[in-house]
């Protein structure tokens, strides 16, 4: 937590930083890891990938706490796709899969606000083939990285208050909780109280360290089961009130 300090009335402010400058916008680039490449998403060439990586969801569990989906066919995931994402804020991209080179997920840098230097990830929608693989894990490594290096202060997480894997996801990368936002908004004709969670600038280089060794090749055997947990190695970084 920065210390506070007391202006020339003896009241308490919160630090100077006479360095700071606004970061710019994430740039266009993708992303590229071990295991996945997180790229700017392009309807034409990622949403045939994307529809039938997500079609393997047969519960469609993937869309109970997001505000949009299912969708009934390629068609109308085309059409909500090409209404939503070709702007910057939210800034969607597609995870691609190095091993298959296929598309299977989403997640979008949004509430991008360079003037305080705070961005949000979220409209975060893994398909079956990403949910707990290392490729899942670095998507969100990558994106985190890059708003870090860009000079971004405060990285943001929000969710239903009600979505418990959410929750646990956001805590295991380093996210820590900040409290409920009740009544937040109104999504699918029903209420949504809002969890917050935020990592900061001063907690990132041993984040970073926690995703690197946790992603290093030594962490896995040889059948890819995991030596650390990363909420192990991410859990000294968490704010505890």
């Amino acid at each position: 937590m920065m210390k506070t300090t007391l202006n020339n009335l003896g009241q308490p402010t919160g630090p100077a930083l006479p360095n700071w400058l606004p970061p710019p916008y994430p740039p266009r680039e993708p992303m590229e890891g071990r295991y996945c490449r997180v790229e700017p998403l392009d309807v034409d060439r990622h949403a045939p990938d994307l529809y039938v990586a997500n079609s393997a969801d047969t519960e469609q569990r993937m869309w109970t706490y997001l505000a949009y989906g299912p969708f009934a066919d390629l068609d109308q995931y085309v059409a909500w796709l090409q209404r939503t994402c070709p702007g910057d804020d939210p800034f969607f991209h597609a995870i691609v899969d190095l091993s298959t080179s296929r598309a299977v997920g989403v997640a979008s840098y949004l509430r991008i606000t360079p003037a305080s230097g705070s961005i949000e990830v979220g409209h975060i929608a893994y398909a079956p083939a990403l949910q707990r693989t290392q490729a899942a894990t670095e998507a969100m490594y990558l994106m985190m990285q890059r708003a870090f290096a860009l000079g971004y202060r405060r990285y943001e997480w929000k969710c239903d208050a009600l979505n418990a894997r959410s929750r646990a996801a956001a805590q295991r990368l380093g996210f820590s909780f900040e409290g409920i936002f009740r009544q937040a908004t109104v999504y699918k004709g029903r209420n949504r109280d809002t969890a917050w969670f935020a990592m900061i600038d001063q907690e990132w280089s041993a984040l970073q360290r926690a995703f690197e060794q946790w992603l290093d090749s030594a962490n896995f055997d040889a059948n890819g089961q995991q030596r650390l947990r990363l909420a192990e190695l991410t859990a000294s970084a968490l704010l505890h009130s």
